[in-house]
């Protein structure tokens, strides 16, 4: 018998994994749907040639969010409920692990990017849009809150005034407005999209990867304020000098 087909599926070019969202009809999330992403995410880390993860679908849409057949069948009862808690936890999780990797995350939003498949877009560095693509987060609608990340990471990108209009709104968007609002950082017209985010993955990719982990973690300290920023830059550039790559790529450049 064949082995069943992963809901996510993984493809290493050079400097750039691909994980495709290849769960039809809508790439919705179920518990192995999670189980996959932190399993890429484990090969993508161990792998140092990798600079840059590029999220992507097979299908018309991103990401619907939770997979209603699974609620249906969870949420009728105490048990059941509890179960849906611990998913939204383990998404919580996965999306933190996203966020918090030294590779580079772009998500290329080609169609509904719903729930949590926008929680797990606003967990990537990088958002690109088509521009008639849908994104929101309607939990509300349902007697529901975004709870896997997404009132969180909404409210830092775009600000406390948008994520309350769009959340307690429960509004979805499409890609051109959801760019004028900063949900995403750039729309563009549909058939342009797969090649303008293989084209940002690829100038992307072509950096070093100390600088650009280097980078990726002193931005994340000035969001979060987690950790002083400002150590995090001199530590960062301690480390980066005494790599041989930033010293050939210095003499180069200083050689003019």
């Amino acid at each position: 018998m064949d082995a069943p087909r992963p809901p996510i599926t993984l493809a290493i070019e050079g400097a750039i994994a691909i994980a495709t969202l290849d769960r039809p009809p809508v790439n919705a999330i179920d518990d192995a749907w999670v189980a996959r992403l932190g399993a890429i995410l484990d090969e993508v880390e161990a792998r140092d040639e990798v600079h840059v993860l590029w999220i992507r679908s097979a299908g018309r849409a991103f990401c619907a969010g939770a997979d209603l057949a699974l609620m249906r069948e969870r949420f009728a009862d105490d048990a059941g409920r509890a179960r849906m808690v611990e998913l939204a936890r383990d998404m919580q999780q996965v999306f933190a692990r996203v966020e918090r990797s030294p590779k580079v995350s772009i998500a290329e939003i080609g169609g509904p990017a719903l729930g949590g498949g926008l929680e797990l877009a606003l967990a990537c560095d990088l958002r690109l849009a088509a521009d008639n693509a849908k994104l929101g987060l309607p939990e509300a609608r349902l007697g529901l809150l975004p709870g896997a990340g997404g009132t969180q990471r909404l409210t830092r990108i775009c600000g406390h005034a948008i994520a309350r209009q769009l959340i307690l709104g429960a509004e979805v968007v499409d890609g051109q407005r959801a760019a004028a609002l900063g949900i995403v950082h750039r729309s563009v017209p549909a058939a342009e999209l797969q090649a303008a985010a293989r084209a940002q993955a690829e100038r992307i990719a072509a950096m070093p990867g100390a600088a650009l982990a280097a980078c990726k973690r002193c931005i994340t300290a000035g969001a979060d304020g987690h950790e002083d920023g400002f150590a995090a830059e001199i530590e960062g550039t301690a480390m980066l000098y005494g790599q041989a790559e930033t010293q050939a790529l210095v003499h180069r450049f200083l050689a003019g």
